[in-house]
């Protein structure tokens, strides 16, 4: 209580210092890398509150900041610079220097200390629910940056989680080639089946990790599709698994834990991704997994794209030794231009597997993206007021 206490103090003092009373509203919307102005009015002759509302893709922050509009400058960058690359690593740095306050949504920029202590303004750095990986807490301890988070959305429903609806969304489009179907229909006037499609029930479920979001996964397998479930961790045991079973209603025994990663990967018909991203995990699915997999088995990351090595997985998917993979996450997002997964008639042609590739939808529910824009609006107009301010996670 007493840290947040000071935190309170330090984002109330600095409210107070740099708010002007009634300053007047300029938003911007800035499509590429440099500013460019939409509507703006006279600034007052004090120092203006600056925000700055990162990767909106969706562009739907604004109206949840209405409540400062006529306290704050606010302008939007929906074009997303990588801080991995050098030169755009500058360019953020350029892009954020003037701002007091910046608007972050989940991973999609990267504040390394490296781009932290280059941002003299920024005092109040707003994310998406309470962790986030691309956010260096210790550096924003060090700079006296306020990092606040946000809640789950109201009607969220404990043990229900929408990475698990993208997973299965991905698994039965890929498992029905729902997208090729719907292109044949389209793109010829008598289009209809040219070719069969993959069945589940009693098919193994193999699951690259078995916690919150596995467990989920494999409970959709069982009880909804009739799959067997094999699961592997570094980690997990068969108690543990079948703990997961039973907190979900089911007996134990229903989720069995493979013998080791490699079985895994040779048994699976079915093999989801469900780890957490470290510097031990990244990589943990690379050409020897992907070896080991059945040539009628398919992959499937709802997790991070850096779990699993790219070059070894395109290489398997070009040589067409395993059925193929379904994305949702990539090493790099957005994706750029000369990305393999963007290869239009590549792709299941020639022996080269087939792939089916989502842009990162798995958390980007309507519900959940404009409550979290409304707590992000909430916590600058507590903060410009003077109030406490809610969810501060450093």
């Amino acid at each position: 209580m007493r840290f947040m206490s000071r935190a309170v103090h330090r984002l109330t003092s600095t409210a107070n210092i740099l708010a002007p009373s009634r300053p007047n509203t300029t938003i911007r919307f800035v499509p590429g890398i440099k500013p460019q102005r939409v509507s703006a009015s006279t600034m007052s002759s004090s120092t203006p509150v600056k925000l700055a509302i990162l990767d909106d893709y969706a562009s739907i922050a604004l109206p949840h900041f209405q409540a400062v509009q006529g306290q704050v400058q606010i302008d939007t960058f929906p074009t997303t610079l990588n801080a991995r690359i050098p030169a755009e690593h500058t360019q953020l740095v350029e892009r954020l220097k003037p701002y007091t306050v910046i608007s972050s949504m989940r991973e999609r920029t990267l504040f390394p200390r490296s781009v932290l202590e280059q941002l003299p303004n920024l005092k109040l750095l707003l994310t998406t629910a309470m962790k986030n990986a691309a956010i260096d807490l210790a550096a924003c301890k060090d700079l006296g940056i306020t990092v606040v988070g946000t809640t789950p959305k109201p009607n969220a429903v404990k043990g229900y989680d929408a990475t698990n609806e993208i997973t299965w969304a991905l698994i039965l489009g890929f498992a029905k080639d729902v997208v090729h179907g719907d292109t044949v229909i389209k793109s010829a006037s008598a289009g209809w089946q040219t070719h069969l499609t993959f069945g589940l029930a009693g098919k193994t479920l193999g699951l690259l990790g078995l916690g919150k979001l596995g467990t989920q996964c494999a409970v959709t397998g069982v009880l909804g599709f009739g799959m067997k479930v094999l699961a592997w961790s570094s980690s997990l045991t068969q108690e543990k698994a079948d703990e997961a079973a039973q907190s979900r209603g089911l007996p134990k025994g229903s989720f069995q834990v493979a013998g080791s990663k490699k079985e895994l990967f040779e048994r699976a018909d079915v093999l989801s991704v469900h780890y957490v991203l470290s510097d031990r995990s990244r990589g943990i699915v690379g050409a020897a997994e992907l070896a080991a997999m059945k040539k009628s088995a398919f992959l499937v990351n709802t997790s991070r794209g850096p779990l699993v090595d790219e070059p070894a997985l395109v290489a398997a998917l070009e040589a067409g030794t395993i059925r193929g993979v379904a994305l949702d996450v990539f090493d790099t997002e957005p994706l750029p231009k000369d990305t393999p997964w963007r290869r239009s008639g590549y792709w299941g042609q020639d022996g080269r597997s087939r792939i089916l590739v989502s842009p990162h939808m798995g958390y980007v529910e309507e519900e959940t993206m404009n409550s979290w824009y409304e707590q992000q609006g909430r916590a600058v107009a507590s903060w410009i007021k003077g109030e406490e301010v809610k969810g501060i996670m450093q």
